[in-house]
């Protein structure tokens, strides 16, 4: 899925699976390029619960629509994000008040910025000049002790309860969110997905991904197809996003018609 901007030509890929463990899929994700708008959410609860609510946020956000600044797509996002977490709400009601929830990402760009905003442990991450950073933070449990200096990160890596999320959407009274943002450049890629890659991809393995030149659909499958060949425990999904140099645009030539003037 190609999008051409005035800055940019936006490449975008992606792809999810069930995994090997799992019976059913609980990821959802979300690509348009065209609002500027990517997303990947990771439900919870079980079934008519995790897959409803991630389900939810995706069908709410798609409506986003276009916008005339990054400020306003961010109040636009955060507008149907707050409809979606009271529709999640309302069904964990339905349900006798049972846990249903979702983890979410989001990348949202404009002219030459980007956001990302999360709520929970999916993550994206951002190669720039060969460089992988993650731009997000866990929302876990075992983020928290470890930055409160209780365990070390060999301890973290081997947590019992290392996959407890201290956040999601439809889980409190209203979402809750971190945002950060910077300007975007050519050739910055970015990866979304939910922690079911991460269990078996090390930061090395997406950096190798994202760099390896692929189209950003095989990058995707790619991943994917690696998750599956070292078990996937649990339900897996990958959206990359390539911001590649916008095409030239062909100048318009003057054309003279007798009488008439010119034709532009």
């Amino acid at each position: 899925m190609i999008v051409q901007t005035e800055y940019f030509q936006l490449e975008t890929g992606a792809a999810t699976d069930t995994g090997r463990v799992r019976d059913h899929n609980e990821d959802s994700f979300l690509p348009r390029p065209e609002f500027g708008v990517w997303v990947v959410a990771d439900g919870m609860g079980g079934h008519d619960a995790g897959d409803v609510a991630s389900q939810t946020i995706v069908s709410e956000l798609a409506s986003v629509g276009y916008a005339i600044s990054i400020e306003d797509l961010q109040v636009r996002f955060m507008e149907r994000l707050g409809r979606a977490h009271e529709r999640i709400l309302q069904h964990s009601a339905s349900l006798g008040g049972v846990t249903v929830g979702a983890t979410l990402v989001a990348l949202l760009t404009f002219d030459d910025h980007y956001r990302c905003i999360w709520s929970g442990d999916s993550r994206i991450y951002r190669m720039r000049d060969g460089v992988l950073v993650q731009q997000t933070a866990d929302h876990t449990e075992v983020r928290e002790l470890l930055e409160a200096g209780l365990i070390s990160a060999e301890e973290a890596e081997n947590w019992p309860r290392k996959n407890v999320i201290t956040r999601a959407i439809g889980v409190s009274p209203q979402p809750n969110c971190d945002v950060v943002g910077a300007e975007l450049q050519q050739g910055d890629m970015f990866l979304l997905c939910s922690d079911g890659l991460t269990e078996h991809n090390s930061d090395a393995d997406l950096a190798q991904a994202l760099g390896s030149g692929m189209d950003v659909q095989q990058i995707c499958d790619g991943l994917i197809a690696q998750t599956l060949d070292r078990g996937a425990k649990d339900n897996v999904t990958a959206v990359v996003l390539r911001c590649a140099a916008p095409l030239p645009v062909e100048p318009v030539e003057d054309v003279y018609e007798e009488g008439g003037g010119y034709d532009v």
